[in-house]
């Protein structure tokens, strides 16, 4: 069977599974080493880190300018001019890693002028903003069906700078020295990356910017730039307001939970690019079409229902396994925040129909919509439950963008429909058939 694969085919195939394992290999060590970061820092140290990792995080998108998937299509489709639209693309997002990283600055000196720790923790943080600029070189391994080279660089940063976390656990380090390890790994990354673009042949001193070029990628990019804004805010604005109402200790337990319960998103994701072109090709042909949307949701809420039963029964016993005592409050936070997974699964598996359909402006409103939702949840519940509070309103809102926005549109009420039958018990036996 795989000897009758085209090259381009075999290509796109090994690309994938390279992506797979890095995303396998980072999420499981990632859990593994912040398990032993959190807890040696402690419900409240640990609850200081995780606010101003998300607080940056809210500036990161921007920094980026949401030129990834942009870049690639020029670079596919004009791949004669690489070197200029590489060269627009770096100039555009070392501006980005410049004047971001000041703006979080700012921002945290006003909101918080008096908490040195945070002042600090931020400080450092957003330095690793700058480093995102080097990833224009992974948008060119993108374009070129090569992310095993973006796989053995970050990689290699990665491992490196998880040992030194070991140590830096081992050796008693004061808080600040895990945001600089952070901000290591990403300058490791970027050298790593510039290194093997050189190793391939790529040279740098060839890229060159244009005024035009950048004007023509931020007209096409500013769309992205606002889902991606968006998304930043109702995925890590739990995490900020929790920590101005409810105080550190709140966001450690908050975090503890949400890092266990989002180790999962990664199947998603893996499971639709596997799928989609065959979702794309049925088009023509709307039986077949909409069947195998029906038959992705209904599989992707078998997995997530299982994945979300398993994790919120046995949640107290994996809290106590994996933290100490002093992070129990984080178990019955993580039995709930886990059924964002249901939401976030069927959110990724209409992907497929939103290209097909041509409808990736909707993307934005529903993001939109689910960080409105968000942050006016967040205002009622974490005064009145704290961590679980954020937990609930993550739920909803996840479930808001994910589904129910698709309700109010004549356009997306098919899909809507899909999404809910998908949760029935019939269709998830059929799910579970199509396994077989």
């Amino acid at each position: 069977m795989i000897g009758q694969l085209t090259p381009g085919l075999r290509k796109i195939l090994h690309n994938t599974a390279w992506l797979m394992v890095d995303r396998i290999v980072r999420m499981g060590l990632e859990l593994f080493v912040g398990v032993w970061v959190a807890r040696y820092l402690g419900v409240t140290q640990f609850g200081i880190l995780s606010f101003a990792v998300s607080f940056v995080a809210l500036f990161g998108t921007t920094a980026t300018l949401g030129l990834d998937s942009i870049v690639v299509k020029h670079l596919v489709t004009e791949a004669a001019h690489s070197n200029e639209i590489l060269g627009t693309a770096f100039t555009l997002r070392l501006l980005g890693g410049v004047v971001v990283p000041l703006l979080a600055v700012a921002a945290i000196h006003v909101i918080e002028p008096e908490d040195e720790i945070t002042l600090l923790l931020v400080t450092l943080l957003s330095a690793g903003l700058f480093f995102q600029a080097f990833d224009t070189v992974d948008v060119y391994f993108q374009s070129q069906v090569q992310s095993k080279a973006t796989v053995w660089a970050k990689n290699a940063a990665f491992l490196l700078v998880a040992g030194i976390r070991i140590f830096l656990v081992h050796a008693k380090a004061p808080l600040w020295s895990f945001a600089a390890a952070q901000v290591t790994e990403l300058a490791l990354g970027a050298l790593g990356l510039m290194a093997m673009y050189r190793w391939r042949g790529g040279q740098v001193s060839m890229w060159r910017a244009r005024r035009w070029r950048a004007v023509q990628l931020i007209q096409q990019s500013w769309p992205v730039i606002l889902t991606g804004m968006a998304i930043m805010v109702y995925s890590r604005i739990d995490v900020v307001m929790l920590k101005f109402m409810q105080g550190d200790a709140a966001v450690g337990l908050y975090a503890t939970a949400t890092k266990i319960s989002e180790v999962w998103y990664f199947v998603p994701a893996a499971i639709v690019s596997s799928v989609a072109p065959a979702i794309i090709r049925a088009k023509d042909n709307p039986t077949l079409y909409y069947e195998r949307i029906g038959r992705l949701f209904s599989l992707m809420s078998l997995i997530a229902l299982v994945i979300g039963s398993g994790i919120a029964l046995s949640s107290r016993w994996i809290v106590h396994f994996l933290y100490t005592d002093a992070f129990r409050g984080a178990a019955p936070v993580l039995a709930v925040h886990v059924w964002a997974s249901l939401f976030v699964f069927l959110g990724v598996a209409q992907g497929p129909w939103n290209v097909s359909q041509n409808l990736l402006k909707l993307v934005f409103y529903r993001t939109l919509a689910g960080a409105i939702a968000n942050v006016l949840l967040n205002l009622v519940l974490i005064p009145r439950y704290s961590a679980m509070g954020a937990a609930i309103a993550t739920v909803i809102s996840y479930g808001v963008a994910g589904v129910l926005a698709n309700a109010f549109d004549a356009r997306t009420r098919p899909i809507f429909l899909l999404q809910l039958k998908s949760v029935l018990p019939g269709n998830l036996f059929k799910a579970h058939k199509s396994l077989q």
